[in-house]
């Protein structure tokens, strides 16, 4: 592999991309369509498109602070300049838009696909400009998931219902916890410990999905075991402990998917459900390889 390639891999964070699959899944499977493969794998490259293009923006906006406190970073090292992350940043997320609205119009989906797409897009550029100091920037990064879940239930023919609706509150809680906590990350101490009580949400919000059969139950109990395993992690000594959670929430967002997938009781719940799940091993093993923060 080429050192340029090494770059952009370390760039695109894509070591996390396992969970964008998931949330593509996710929100198709709650919109109350039967995702094809078809739909579910050129959704979920457009999206990965557009989370890698993000990623990129987020070291191109963020290069004065890195060169402050995280000097080993891409661009303050000088092993590539911001005006090229900020092309490819932002020419990702364009192509990531062009083929979501081009799947839905040969698929006679109509315009919202497309839409949500570009309002994905836009998310995206506003949170990488605007998350330092910005006490919504947590909201604002679930909102980027959420709107993932709406991409994926409109390119898939499915309605924005009150089952994507609400899949969409508890990963927006999620991820405000999760974000909050990765604020932390520069820091000995967490100062935020009280994040991880939006994180009580999508556990509320799913209380119901034991109830659904033995995959319900797997995956909401192998949620409540990730979440766990973060909250001591936090509660250690190690000067690690930050970024190790995070990357361990982060992983769980698959979980999540799963365990949303798994309570809809749609045709193939079960199946989705297990696929889901197989996101969070994959995110953790790929992170092993390239850096998920």
């Amino acid at each position: 592999m080429s050192s340029r390639a090494r770059v952009y891999l370390r760039l695109g964070r894509v070591s996390n991309l396992p969970t964008v699959w998931t949330n593509v899944l996710c929100g198709m499977v709650l919109s109350g369509s039967a995702p094809r493969a078809i739909d579910v794998a050129l959704v979920g490259f457009a999206v990965s498109l557009m989370y890698v293009g993000g990623m990129f923006l987020n070291d191109a906006f963020d290069r004065e602070i890195d060169a402050r406190e995280r000097p080993e970073r891409p661009i303050p090292s000088g092993l590539v300049s911001a005006r090229e992350v900020f092309a490819v940043g932002y020419g990702l997320l364009g192509a990531g838009v062009l083929i979501v609205g081009g799947h839905a119009y040969v698929a006679n989906r109509g315009m919202a696909p497309a839409l949500a797409s570009a309002l994905l897009a836009g998310a995206i550029v506003l949170y990488d400009a605007w998350h330092k100091g910005n006490p919504l920037s947590p909201a604002l990064m679930g909102a980027c998931r959420v709107l993932v879940y709406m991409t994926a239930a409109f390119a898939a023919g499915g309605q924005l219902g009150s089952a994507v609706l609400a899949g969409g509150v508890a990963l927006l809680f999620y991820l405000i916890g999760l974000t909050a906590i990765a604020k932390q990350e520069n820091l000995l101490a967490v100062r935020s410990l009280w994040a991880l009580g939006f994180m009580a949400v999508p556990f509320l919000a799913t209380l119901g999905a034991p109830l659904t059969g033995m995959m319900g139950t797997i995956a909401y109990g192998a949620l409540a075991g990730c979440v766990i395993h973060a909250v001591r992690l936090l509660r250690g000594t190690r000067k690690d402990r930050i970024p190790r959670a995070v990357v361990t929430l982060i992983a769980g967002i698959s979980l999540l998917d799963a365990v949303l997938i798994a309570r809809s009781g749609a045709p193939g719940a079960d199946g989705a459900a297990a696929l889901a799940m197989l996101g969070f091993p994959l995110t953790l093993a790929m992170q092993r390889v390239v850096r998920g923060t």
